[in-house]
């Protein structure tokens, strides 16, 4: 992969334009020595130029920095040395006495950013699907090239970490133009035009910061009002991150907060230093393999079998609950009709609404969802996506009905958490073309979908599936048929641990707390409140009921016992049903149950209740790459990630029983004080 720059001098503006051999231009070797070479020529030929264009042959601008080079983990002063090494000639692009304007003629996220942040306007691309934004942040990094000095003296320091540097938002061109990244916006025909216009209309341009009598927007930290709020930024801080440590947010706001109180070069200094300490970290190593490099592998099909490449052209959804419902939005919002059926056409056209409030700000979304009550209506559907109650009946005879129906060809998947997909495939004639699509709740929101090979599920057709959930947006993570497939296994030890610490008599509140603060998004209570104890109640009770029939073990897990007690006992079912490990008070916060203190116990220290979320979830990853359920990888770091929720910072649990030292001796260790569940395979 090589960035280059192509150089032209014509009618007095000169245009340099990215060019990559790999069609995406990155801030790698080539760009460096493009970028210098470039800028040595402008002031070269200085008297010859009006102005100068910056703007890019490929669909995207710039994508960034060139990760790769990172992971190979160069020292810390040689990475040093290489950001400032661009920093300093966007420095000299920007400090050239000519109008210098970045026409974005699509996407600029990161360092594609942080150069048109070096120009004196910004010409954003009106076009579906640019983005624009500074996500460092959710790679563990900062944004290194200029970005956090160059935007707190344009936007403030609020404004500035609110708005573009800590959630690292992906704006929409208009959005771009709204946060003040962005200063306009252009038909894709006429930005170039629009560029010459800018720099004939402002021959004087330099950058604000630049001028005599600049301040930032808002003040420094001495101005009154601001150190009347800042104090409370860090503690906002905390609260979102909800104790867990995560670095990045931390040095993004400490070099904002640095940097404004000192001269843009010093800020500049500050800022390197800052992200050379995150990059040569563990945790932004971690990060950006699990992001970058493992989203990398899997949209470029890491799993997918080789076949031909496939595009649904019409859906059936069976199905118009919250799951069927969020799963007709994700396939309308990416372009294709669908067909809600459910039991009638009122139930169905509840649905809709359901998927109408999902898409609310683009309506013509649901434009494209069509309820039904009548099976005959998916005639000629070429992809079916059944997503009704947890029955294997139910679900077998539906498929029996609607197969003769759809297209001869139609990719029939069922979208059952936990069922076996093998079982319900023997209701269709064509097994072969039977998979399981198992969509997270809430699906407009979830990226990941566990697609699952039954025993006769054939290649083509799991290529098929692969292509749909990248057609779709979302995220294919590849298992095959396994009771409880991968993620259902792998959240259930975490949330069956945290029911074991109840029953140990460990505080409700400490258990959810130490979850926070170990990366969880949110406790082990709270979240099976969520799906409702109900759920993981009845696959209990199925899953012994077929050990029993089929003559497998089923391990006793501590955590099942005060489930039963919740539910059975106490008649705690959660949320829906009114209240479980929580209390729901109408137009208040939830508080938990008091009800819990009938468990007691010797309780668990808070370090080792961590430990032993983190090392349950690992030892059962472990468990299903041994049995074959998911290849060791991508798809497991990944699905972990965002799919059940297990630390980011982790970088996924293979990512993290590797570089925890003893990692093994230590699981032992748990196994020998709590039980089996913590032994490795």
């Amino acid at each position: 992969m090589t960035t280059d720059f192509l150089y032209d001098l014509t009618d007095g503006i000169a245009t340099l334009t990215l060019t990559a051999d790999s069609g995406v231009p990155t801030l790698d070797a080539g760009f460096r020595a493009g970028l210098k070479s470039s800028v040595d020529r402008l002031y070269a030929d200085r008297d010859a130029i009006s102005g100068v264009i910056v703007t890019s042959a490929a669909k995207v601008f710039l994508a960034g920095a060139d990760l790769t080079e990172f992971a190979a983990s160069p020292p810390a002063a040689e990475l040093f040395g290489m950001v400032s090494g661009i920093k300093a000639d966007m420095r000299r692009l920007e400090t050239f006495d000519r109008p210098v304007v970045a026409a974005l003629n699509g996407t600029a996220l990161g360092g594609g950013l942080e150069l048109a942040l070096a120009c004196h306007h910004r010409i954003g691309v009106d076009r579906a699907g640019v983005e624009y934004g500074l996500p460092e942040v959710m790679l563990g990094l900062l944004p290194g090239g200029g970005g956090v000095t160059r935007v707190v003296r344009m936007l403030g320091i609020q404004e500035a970490l609110m708005q573009v540097l800590l959630r690292g938002q992906r704006h929409s061109p208009a959005r771009a133009v709204d946060a003040g990244i962005v200063d306009e916006l252009a038909a894709p025909e006429d930005l170039l035009d629009a560029a010459r216009a800018w720099i004939a209309a402002n021959p004087g341009a330099a950058q604000p910061w630049d001028r005599p009598g600049y301040k930032i927007p808002g003040g420094t930290p001495s101005n009154p009002k601001l150190a009347m709020t800042l104090p409370a930024f860090p503690a906002t801080l905390s609260k979102e991150l909800k104790g867990a440590h995560y670095p990045a947010p931390r040095a993004i706001m400490a070099a904002a907060v640095e940097g404004s109180q000192v001269d843009f070069e010093t800020a500049q200094r500050i800022e390197t230093r800052y992200f050379v300490s995150l990059a040569t970290g563990q945790i932004a190593k971690n990060m950006t393999g699990a992001f970058f490099f493992d989203l990398q592998a899997i949209s470029s099909g890491a799993s997918r079998p080789e076949a031909p490449r496939w595009k649904a052209s019409k859906v059936a959804v069976l199905g118009a609950g919250m799951m069927g419902a969020g799963i007709a939005y994700a396939c309308a919002k990416a372009g294709l009709p669908v067909i809600l059926k459910d039991v009638s056409l009122e139930a169905a056209t509840r649905g809709l609404d359901a998927v109408k409030k999902m898409a609310r700000r683009k309506p013509e979304i649901a434009e494209l969802v069509t309820p039904t009550g009548e099976l005959a209506d998916l005639a000629g559907c070429d992809l079916v996506i059944e997503a009704v109650f947890e029955d294997t009946a139910l679900k077998q005879k539906l498929f029996a009905e609607l197969e003769p129906i759809v297209a001869p060809d139609a990719l029939l998947a069922s979208n059952t958490s936990s069922l076996p997909i093998t079982t319900l495939a023997t209701a269709v004639q064509r097994q072969q073309d039977f998979v399981g699509l198992h969509f997270f709740s809430p699906v407009d929101k979830m990226m990941p979908v566990e697609i699952i090979r039954a025993a006769k599920t054939s290649d083509a057709a799991l290529a098929r599936a692969y292509d749909v959930v990248l057609q779709i947006r979302k995220t294919p993570i590849v298992v095959n048929d396994r009771r409880g497939f991968f993620t259902s296994r792998v959240f259930g030890a975490f949330v069956l641990e945290g029911m074991a610490l109840l029953g140990e008599g460990v505080p409700a509140a400490t258990i959810e707390q130490a979850a926070l603060q170990a990366g969880y998004p949110v406790g082990p209570l709270a979240v099976t409140d969520e799906v409702t104890l109900t759920l993981p109640y009845k696959l209990r009770q199925e899953t012994l009921a077929a050990a029993e029939a089929e003559g497998f073990d089923h391990p006793h897990h501590p955590g099942e016992q005060v489930l039963t007690r919740m539910v059975e006992e106490f008649g705690r079912k959660g949320r829906a049903a009114g209240g479980g490990f929580y209390d729901y008070p109408e137009d208040e916060q939830k508080t938990l149950w008091p009800g819990l203190s009938a468990f007691t116990g010797p309780g668990c220290a808070f370090g080792e209740i961590q430990e032993r979320f983190l090392y349950a979830q690992v030892a059962e990853t472990l468990r299903c790459v041994a049995e074959g359920v998911v290849e060791p990888g991508p798809d497991v770091n990944v699905g972990a990630i965002l799919s059940i929720g297990f630390p980011a910072w982790t970088g996924g649990p293979l990512r993290y029983r590797d570089q925890v030292p003893g990692f093994d001796a230590r699981a032992a260790e748990l196994a020998e004080k709590y039980g089996e569940r913590f032994r490795l395979p």
